[in-house]
């Protein structure tokens, strides 16, 4: 295995622990991660192709999904809500 998946298994492991602290805790960490993710997913594609490229977007897309598409939301200009607003419909 290569150290570049080798260091994606890590980021999993890392990205699980993040998401098990309390909520105000995981802002920091949890960007960092983001941005690690993007590097990372980025030399996969580049050194091992298009597949476990694409199953490493795949499973970031997954993980980040609600913080993606709240940014997203927001890039666009549209109306974000709040995870409290949407449990209480």
């Amino acid at each position: 295995m290569s150290f570049v998946l080798i260091l994606a298994c890590l980021w999993v492991l890392a990205a699980t622990a993040v998401a098990m602290l309390p909520m105000r805790y995981q802002f920091v960490p949890g960007f960092g991660l983001l941005i690690a993710a993007i590097l990372l997913i980025g030399v996969i594609f580049y050194e091992h192709g298009w597949v476990f490229g694409g199953l490493a977007l795949f499973g970031f897309v997954s993980m980040f999904r609600r913080p993606l598409l709240y940014y997203g939301r927001k890039a666009l200009g549209l109306h974000v809500e709040s995870d409290a607003a949407e449990q209480r419909e």
